[in-house]
């Protein structure tokens, strides 16, 4: 029996001969991926790793908008900072969440846990498999 794969979304990167400002295509969006001067880029875009944490804190954001709407909980801003280092065998994302608006201790322990239900943190910490195809 055959599985078909249907794709959740698709995105394609355009790179020419310019070191190193990428093309990045989601759907009827472009975004600018480049890498910093220092390492030979032109600086004219976020970096591949901010793109990673700007996945992770929009999606993060988004979710706990979700939660803090349907609760009916007054809060005016949510604010993820996020950090990405390297460490020895792998990487470590720190983030940290706030928020402006009346909520008690109870209800910002809960929206911690609801964090990290954000579909992205839950790719990025569960099983990924790449599959890498010439065409």
């Amino acid at each position: 029996m055959e599985t078909t794969k249907e794709p959740v979304i698709s995105a394609q990167a355009q790179i020419d001969r310019s070191h190193y400002k990428t093309l990045v295509t989601i759907d009827n969006h472009i975004v600018i991926s480049d890498e910093p001067v220092t390492i030979g880029g032109t600086d004219t875009g976020a970096s591949p790793q901010g793109l990673l944490l700007a996945s992770l804190g929009s999606c993060t954001a988004i979710t706990l908008r979700m939660y803090v709407d349907h609760k009916m909980w007054s809060v005016d801003k949510i604010i993820v900072n996020l950090e990405l280092f390297d460490i020895d065998g792998g990487t470590l994302i720190e983030l940290q969440l706030s928020f402006e608006g009346d909520l008690t201790d109870e209800q910002k322990k809960r929206l911690v846990q609801i964090a990290h239900s954000c579909p992205i943190h839950k790719m990025l910490t569960g099983n990924i498999v790449i599959e890498t195809e010439l065409k």
